[in-house]
């Protein structure tokens, strides 16, 4: 069976990474969290105090920056920033909040969709993100845009930052989620939007597993080729 691309959108916290992860997983395929990468930036940016309003500035920090991804024993993917281990960092509140400030600037989207797009260049690849479908791979074969109910996902946000010992009250978390998604939705670079052939899950009320299973679904009616195809 063809190897596809595989896209995976949506608001945060409604299960994108897991999902993608798990799919990858499952079928083989390479993982790679879009999210990761520029979560791994904006740790950058602040620990070198980078200004966002100074072009130079940035260009000048995104060329001192490697982003790479490693299995470890476990079998997780794992992010490394110039060869360190940032995988536990990116995920703080504090990088939350400034995330979608620095992935609006036009610099950083296009240096990190070049390197998405060398990453997935082979096939065989399963991505998630925000504009994956839409503006990283529109070819993709499938894309999967995922939604939830708002209380829903910063529970869930709240439980992965408890993870890392983080306590963070659910208002907070919700306020958050709501400045990011406006933000991500109406930035002038690569927007936050389903793309036009992406396929909907709402996963307020279904598990991990039920979300892995539609996605590898869809994925294993797209490997079988077609009638056309097969002539």
């Amino acid at each position: 069976m063809k190897k596809l691309i595989i896209a995976i959108d949506g608001f945060s916290a409604c299960g994108k990474s897991t999902t993608a992860r798990q799919v990858a997983q499952e079928l083989n395929y390479r993982y790679i969290d879009s999210g990761a990468m520029y979560r791994a930036v904006t740790h950058y940016f602040l620990e070198h105090h980078v200004s966002i309003t100074n072009p130079k500035e940035v260009d000048k920090a995104l060329s001192e920056i490697r982003i790479t991804f490693i299995i470890n024993s476990k079998g997780e993917t794992e992010t490394f920033l110039n060869g360190i281990n940032v995988e536990w960092d990116i995920r703080s509140m504090r990088i939350s909040e400034y995330v979608s400030h620095v992935s609006a600037l036009k610099a950083v989207r296009v240096a990190m969709v070049n390197l998405q797009r060398k990453l997935g260049k082979h096939r065989g690849v399963v991505m998630d993100g925000r504009d994956i479908g839409s503006v990283v791979f529109p070819e993709a074969e499938l894309k999967v845009f995922l939604t939830a109910d708002i209380l829903v996902r910063a529970f869930r946000r709240q439980k992965e930052l408890l993870e890392h010992d983080d306590l963070i009250d659910i208002d907070t978390i919700v306020q958050n989620l709501e400045k990011r998604d406006k933000i991500d939705s109406n930035r002038l670079e690569s927007p936050l939007i389903k793309a036009a052939d992406a396929l909907s899950i709402d996963t307020t009320h279904i598990t991990i597993d039920e979300q892995v299973d539609e996605v590898i679904r869809m994925a294993v009616t797209k490997m079988i080729p077609s009638k056309k195809e097969k002539v």
